[in-house]
């Protein structure tokens, strides 16, 4: 059910665009792993298990692209570079958050509802020997 303070927007295209590059694989991590303050490439690297350098590079490049984070090169030879979120960025924990705590609450209703589903959809995969 939809809060009453809900109105459809005319035009979905920004929340579209802005759900596109939020919902990537990667960015969620990369803001939680963000949550606590700045880090360096190779501690984002070590903290995001199973994520490529080249992924984690366009996953930061569009995160700073959209204002989400900001990317600070420091002192030093080779010049070390470090993540922060900005103000914007920091906004969007808590939403996460909260949507995190629903998954957590939901999954096995969804998990149940899916199986559901699938073999409702799909019953003589059921009754292979």
């Amino acid at each position: 059910m939809l809060p009453d303070t809900y109105s459809p927007p005319n035009d979905c295209s920004v929340a579209r665009d802005v759900m596109s590059a939020i919902g990537s694989k990667w960015t969620i991590p990369v803001v939680a792993s963000l949550s606590h303050g700045a880090l360096r490439f190779g501690a984002l690297m070590r903290a995001l298990d199973g994520i490529s350098q080249r992924m984690l590079t366009l996953t930061l490049r569009s995160l700073e692209r959209d204002g989400m984070l900001m990317r600070r090169v420091l002192d030093g030879n080779p010049a070390p570079v470090e993540y922060e979120l900005t103000a914007l960025g920091r906004s969007m924990l808590e939403p996460v958050s909260a949507f995190g705590q629903w998954v957590q609450e939901h999954a096995a209703d969804i998990h149940a509802a899916r199986s559901q589903y699938d073999q409702l959809r799909n019953p003589q995969e059921d009754s292979a020997p």
